[in-house]
């Protein structure tokens, strides 16, 4: 393994131009999430156990949970910063946290992410207890948003069908994780988002998606301003989420 310097913490400016920006003149969530997948592996890479790594042994890392909650985002013409860290560890999940601040440094928003390293072969877990530089790297820096509670299949709602297409598939031939986002959020439609601030998302991964597969997509309000939206394949949950929403100011 590649031995480096290895910062507990790692960080990356952004500039968001107009073409970035959602129809709120704001940084998108699945661009904050596209980001948050950048930094993660930039971070990796940068102890010498990212892709190029860990591909030699036929595994990767695979995202498996997210939990994002900002106060504001970042708007057109802004910098802001992205800053990751490892808060802790077992013998299949790393617990990755981020922190969105502006270009004067004052915080934005946080994320919680759990990531595990899959066996491309077997695509079953691989055991990391043994990874020393996980153990040596953990920081205390905290982080304020609640863990993400497990998200249960749903029972009924409003639905919608998608066919996988070119455009929502990764190099790895199944769909990405910033396209699910997108289908995620298309459940909801623009004048909805011009009232309403997306203020809590909660994503949790669980089986590959497919080109040619048609998927459906189920949303059903939790309580008010709080809704579940699942996308199932087969009748099987791929992509299980909760969006928690406040009227815009």
């Amino acid at each position: 393994m590649l031995q480096t310097k290895m910062e507990k913490l790692f960080s990356k400016t952004y500039y968001l131009n107009a073409g970035e920006c959602n129809t709120e003149g704001e940084l998108p969530m699945w661009a904050l999430v596209g980001h948050i997948i950048e930094v993660a592996t930039l971070h990796a890479n940068s102890w010498g156990v990212g892709y190029a790594h860990l591909i030699k042994h036929n595994q990767a890392w695979v995202l498996s949970r997210v939990t994002v909650e900002m106060q504001r985002y970042p708007r057109v013409d802004e910098h802001y910063t992205i800053t990751t860290w490892i808060e802790d560890y077992n013998s299949y999940f790393s617990q990755r946290n981020f922190e969105i601040q502006d270009a004067e440094g004052h915080s934005l928003g946080f994320v919680r992410t759990i990531w595990m390293v899959i066996d491309l072969a077997k695509r079953t877990g691989a055991d990391i207890a043994d990874l020393s530089y996980l153990h040596e790297n953990v920081s205390n820096r905290p982080c304020p948003i609640e863990p993400q509670e497990r998200l249960r299949p749903l029972s009924g709602g409003e639905t919608t069908t998608h066919r996988v297409s070119y455009t929502d598939c990764d190099f790895n031939r199944h769909m990405n994780t910033v396209r699910y986002v997108e289908l995620l959020m298309n459940q909801f439609d623009l004048s909805f988002f011009d009232k309403f601030h997306l203020q809590r998302v909660e994503l949790a991964f669980l089986k590959e998606t497919r080109y040619g597969e048609e998927v459906t997509l189920v949303r059903a309000e939790e309580e008010p301003r709080t809704w579940r939206v699942n996308l199932m394949a087969e009748g099987t949950d791929h992509v299980r989420s909760r969006f928690m929403f406040r009227p815009r100011e």
